[in-house]
């Protein structure tokens, strides 16, 4: 069977037409039960970290620790 000697190039209105389709869409969200923040459906609130009811990622308080992971010193009188 015989095989074509080069590759057949498409003319440039049926590469561009082609290219036109292509576009993003937004995605759908949701509204989380817990804290009402807007998130994908199927997938851990980002902000509070509850799915489907249950805690799965607890978000820890920034006034536990600084940047440098150190507790917070008290102020002295």
């Amino acid at each position: 069977m015989p095989n074509p000697k080069k590759k057949t190039l498409l003319p440039l209105g049926v590469t561009a037409a082609e290219r036109q389709n292509w576009t993003v869409k937004a995605g759908n969200f949701s509204k989380c039960p817990q804290c009402g923040a807007s998130k994908m459906p199927h997938r851990i609130c980002p902000s509070c970290g509850f799915y489907n009811g249950e805690l799965i990622i607890p978000k820890k308080d920034k006034k536990e620790k600084d940047r440098r992971g150190q507790q917070p010193q008290e102020e002295k009188k």
